[in-house]
């Protein structure tokens, strides 16, 4: 791709993002993504205190975008001396040599939303006519809201409030900040959605029901006008049971089965040079690669769900060894990865000797004492994962070959 491309991009007065959406890279932002970025990430903006999503990671959106249906995220960013909403349109392009990117653009709103004036404070609900039976009766909660007197809920469908729990006069005595989980800081939010055209897709909060539980929502908010009535009509779809699938899902694909420890994929997504998201890579730190010894005996010797016994104990003693910002990963088979953020080599060899004397004292029925050897190296600067890796390893190589139940650094 040329750079003069980049540089045409510099000349649009709106902000704009390039990102990968495997990695969330950002593979170029123009001058005005830069001023309302400040220091923060990607990550920040998509989830900060004024943001709102419908996907937790950018990837999730591709089959949609290929699609090209109308992507819209509001985003956290810092303008005037202060952090405020962005509204960003999503799209999906093919740039060489980055194969497919999703192009993120602000989204510029006219000045007058059309929103301001309001007569709802003498709104009433009529019970005939096509919009009384369409509200009266849909079996999707529906929210009536007037941005304009500070996100009063004016009307609520019966499935609205068979939903929340309350009677109609206590729905409607509520504005939408006292059910949403972000509180007042929902408002700058709904603000930004009450700008946007219709037909985006609907974005994800977290809403309090009157019992004091909450549920995952997805929420599409759009303007409309009611019997002379400037307002917002909310509906609400439960989520809930997506969202718990789809953490299960994301934790199963970044954790081990077995042992429950941070698996080989999630290391190369924390450990990334190119991905500037990611700090520990960023900093001073060191690694530990523990090896079991004589695994594969046990294996023989006592039967392999012994040997799971093996790998499971190991696995919470190296945890409990562990501090708190200290990440451990099962690398596979009988081998652990343990990443020791801001770490040098002398602290890093004083941990791994605490590991090494602490699993020599593991006693499992029916099993012998095992041990670990242990290879340890710290991060040189400019230096690749896998050239870290390689150290690592060959000073684990040599502990092995020293007579085992050993650490020695690389």
């Amino acid at each position: 791709m040329s750079q003069h491309y980049f540089d045409a991009l510099n000349f649009i007065q709106t902000p704009v993002w390039l990102v990968s959406p495997a990695s969330e890279h950002i593979i170029f932002a123009n001058a005005a993504a830069t001023g309302v970025m400040q220091d923060k990430t990607l990550e920040d903006m998509r989830k900060g205190i004024y943001s709102a999503n419908a996907q937790p990671v950018l990837s999730m959106y591709v089959p949609e975008l290929k699609t090209e249906q109308d992507i819209v995220e509001v985003w956290t960013v810092w303008r005037d001396q202060h952090e405020t909403t962005l509204s960003c349109r999503l799209s999906l392009t093919h740039l060489l040599p980055y194969g497919e990117v999703i192009v993120i653009e602000g989204i510029a709103h006219p000045v007058a939303t059309g929103l301001k004036a309001s007569r709802s404070a003498t709104y009433q609900r009529k019970k005939q006519g096509f919009y009384a039976r369409f509200f009266l009766t849909n079996s999707a909660p529906m929210l009536l809201i007037d941005p304009a007197r500070d996100g009063q809920i004016v009307d609520a469908n019966l499935a609205a409030l068979s939903f929340y729990g309350y009677s109609h006069d206590e729905m409607c005595s509520k504005h939408t900040w006292e059910i949403n989980s972000l509180g007042r800081d929902v408002l700058p939010i709904m603000t930004e959605i009450a700008s946007l055209p219709g037909g985006h897709k609907p974005l994800n909060f977290v809403h309090r029901l009157a019992d004091g539980t909450t549920r995952h929502v997805q929420t599409y908010a759009g303007p409309i006008e009611i019997y002379g009535d400037k307002l917002m009509l909310c509906i609400i779809h439960d989520i809930t049971e997506q969202k718990r699938l789809e953490q299960e899902l994301q934790h199963a694909a970044l954790r081990d089965s077995m042992t429950g420890l941070l698996n080989r994929r999630q290391f190369y997504m924390i450990t990334e040079q190119t991905n500037p998201d990611h700090l520990p890579a960023q900093q001073q730190f060191s690694l530990l690669l523990v090896d079991t010894d004589h695994f594969k005996n046990i294996n023989d010797v006592f039967g392999h769900l012994k040997g799971d016994e093996v790998l499971i104990s190991l696995s919470r003693m190296l945890e409990s060894c562990s501090r708190k910002d200290d990440l451990v990963f099962r690398w596979g088979g009988e081998e652990f990865v343990i990443l020791l953020p801001r770490t040098s080599l002398e602290t890093a060899m004083q941990i791994a000797e605490t590991i090494r004397a602490a699993v020599a004292r593991i006693t499992i029925p029916g099993l012998p004492r095992f041990t670990v050897s242990i290879g340890v190296a710290r991060h040189n600067q400019g230096e690749s994962i896998d050239e870290l890796f390689k150290r690592v390893d060959d000073a684990l190589y040599r502990a092995k070959n020293d007579g085992r139940n050993k650490v020695l650094a690389a």
